[in-house]
């Protein structure tokens, strides 16, 4: 039976080339992020059942009561999705393989002439696929340890035309070194450079399934409408996980009886076919009986002039059953916008009962590797 190998290694080519080793044996990569603490690590064995690891020296060690996985997976992806709890998303070679011909379709990629470049977590799917898409396009690649401004600046320089960044590390670059930047991870800036792509996907599907807001080749999005103009996003397609990584090599079936699968976001498709997504299910703030999506208001307010970063969630409140709150990150903490600015800068482009009924000043949120913020951590909690 082939065997699913975790690799618990620093960021960078090391693990591009445990990784091929892994796969030229027939065997399935699980990535471990090396920054987890030892709970978290033995939290995500216990889920992941792999039967060996290779550890920072790169010495293997076996593991009891590893699972095997099929013959045609590829990779377990650890993610914690709304629950917390580690679960591991299974793709195949052949998923990859449609995961990267799509998103290599979407940038445009010209395997002659551009050199895609990743800094992002390689025990994500966003960095994973970097990887995957230059091996499937046969594009000269060039992996970083991790972000840093001044080496990614350098790469640019040098040569790479290609990445994919969040928007906190694409503040921090001169975007216009690179063709172009696939941007993901949380909301966009309101204003992104022309060579900008904001991308929509997840673990499951193992990369981007559109491209300001264009479905790719090969992926079909569909909205549940049931509530009222917008509902649950559902995606098919090659580029989707086989399984959820269970106690036997097949795992559990994610899909619907239509072979679609719900990815818990909720969003709509515009008179112009663009897929907007407004935020996870669960997320919608009811204020006065009217309802409000924060990724919506976050994207005006990330719009403000003196707003670094934000987000905008709901607090129990005795008259309005919820009110809408934005936590914000300001760009000068000494000198904040005001309420009232915030609420007229809203009110200006969103309904009355969305805009911040309170803020609330932060020096930084609390977020994924990735950039997305985590609303249920801490102060950010909603209910």
């Amino acid at each position: 039976m082939r065997e699913l190998i975790a690799v618990d290694t620093a960021q960078g080519p090391r693990l591009v080339e445990e990784m091929l080793r892994i796969w030229e044996a027939g065997d399935a990569l699980l990535p471990v992020d090396h920054r987890l603490p030892v709970p978290a690590r033995k939290l995500l064995f216990d889920q992941m059942r792999p039967s060996a690891v290779i550890d920072r020296d790169g010495a293997r060690h076996r593991l009891d009561g590893g699972v095997p996985v099929l013959g045609t997976d590829a990779l377990v992806v650890p993610t914690s999705g709304s629950t917390g709890t580690p679960k591991g998303v299974i793709h195949t070679h052949a998923s990859i393989e449609a995961s990267a011909r799509a998103t290599n379709r979407g940038v445009g990629t010209e395997p002659a002439t551009d050199r895609w470049l990743c800094c992002l977590p390689l025990s994500h799917v966003a960095g994973l696929s970097v990887i995957t898409r230059a091996l499937v396009a046969g594009c000269p690649l060039e992996v970083l340890d991790g972000f840093d401004p001044a080496a990614v600046a350098q790469a640019g320089r040098a040569g790479a035309t290609l990445t994919t960044l969040v928007p906190t590390a694409l503040a921090r670059i001169e975007p216009t070194l690179f063709r172009r930047i696939v941007v993901g991870g949380s909301h966009p800036p309101a204003h992104l450079p022309d060579n900008c792509l904001v991308s929509y996907g997840l673990t499951e599907t193992g990369s981007a399934v559109a491209y300001d807001g264009r479905p790719l080749d090969g992926a079909e999005i569909a909205v549940d409408d049931s509530h009222d103009t917008c509902g649950e996003i559902r995606v098919r397609g090659p580029m989707l996980l086989r399984a959820y990584r269970s106690s036997e090599p097949e795992g559990t079936d994610p899909f619907d009886a239509s072979g679609w699968f719900v990815t818990g976001d909720i969003g709509s498709f515009g008179d112009d076919g663009m897929l907007s997504v407004h935020g996870r299910r669960g997320d919608m703030i009811i204020t006065g009986g009217e309802n409000v999506w924060p990724a919506a208001v976050e994207r005006v307010l990330m719009s403000h002039p003196a707003i670094e970063r934000v987000v905008v969630v709901g607090r129990a409140d005795p008259d309005w059953g919820e009110q809408v709150v934005a936590v914000v990150v300001p760009v000068d903490l000494a000198n904040p916008p005001s309420l009232d600015e915030v609420r007229d800068h809203c009110k200006a482009q969103v309904p009355g009962f969305a805009a911040p009924r309170a803020m609330e000043l932060v020096e930084q949120l609390p977020s994924t590797p990735l950039g997305k913020v985590l609303r249920a951590h801490g102060s950010l909690n909603t209910r």
